[in-house]
């Protein structure tokens, strides 16, 4: 069997309107045994209709944040930057995963991503609308291949399986999060402060998603590494 083909959701710059990648998500996904191939952004139907058939799995990428308008919000002035565009693709595209039971790995927004479009909510400011304690650095500075807090990992869960370990340290770079975890999903992973830092679709072949960003560290750290070889043997599969 050959190598499976990954499609990686593109990350986009509002200023220079352009498309670009973080060389982490593809050199991951390649030293884990897939082809990565960054994916247009379009909310053409029928476009995304023949990415889903095309690859074998996807990865739900970092970026800006969800539109509150999918969660039956109003925007607060503490959202951050919103790209309608990549929210319609995404939307498309998850739906056709989840249908055809392609494999997905979110990270960051796509965890958050997740949540909203399988009827979950965000908090559209962790610092500002959780006031839970201990207070956890949730957006840390540079370098990011630094942990900055950890996460209890569910037991019973797919992660779990993956890392085996009851817990981890990560990094951490988001200042939204899940306040409603939508009933399709489970709470793979939790952060001091309560907050759900992964989680994962039961009865799916792979559908995973973790707050923090594995992309950055997944040479030096091999529960990092682990993920990427998980989700590539699922697609492999």
């Amino acid at each position: 069997m050959g190598k499976p083909m990954i499609g990686i959701l593109p990350l986009y710059d509002d200023d220079k309107e352009s498309y670009w990648m973080l060389p982490g998500y593809m050199k991951a996904i390649e030293e884990a045994g897939g082809i990565p191939v960054m994916l247009p952004l379009t909310s053409d139907a029928e476009i995304v209709a023949a990415i889903a058939n095309a690859f074998d799995g996807f990865v739900f990428t970092g970026g800006h944040d969800v539109n509150p308008e999918l969660y039956g919000e109003g925007t607060e002035d503490f959202c951050g930057k919103l790209c309608t565009e990549r929210d319609a693709m995404e939307a498309m595209l998850f739906k056709h995963a989840i249908g055809m039971d392609k494999p997905s790995f979110g990270i960051c927004r796509g965890l958050q991503l997740f949540n909203v479009l399988l009827g979950g909510t965000l908090y559209q400011d962790i610092p500002i609308q959780l006031t839970a304690h201990p207070r956890i650095n949730h957006k840390q500075k540079p370098p990011y291949t630094e942990p900055v807090h950890s996460v209890a990992i569910d037991r019973e869960s797919l992660l779990h399986r993956i890392v085996r370990t009851d817990s981890l340290s990560v990094n951490s770079y988001h200042h939204q999060g899940i306040k409603v975890l939508s009933s399709q999903l489970e709470a793979a992973a939790k952060a001091e402060d309560g907050l759900i830092e992964a989680v994962v679709m039961p009865e799916k072949r792979f559908i995973l998603a973790v707050q923090w960003h594995p992309e950055f560290n997944y040479k030096a750290d091999r529960h990092s590494y682990q993920l990427f070889l998980a989700f590539v043997s699922a697609c492999t599969r």
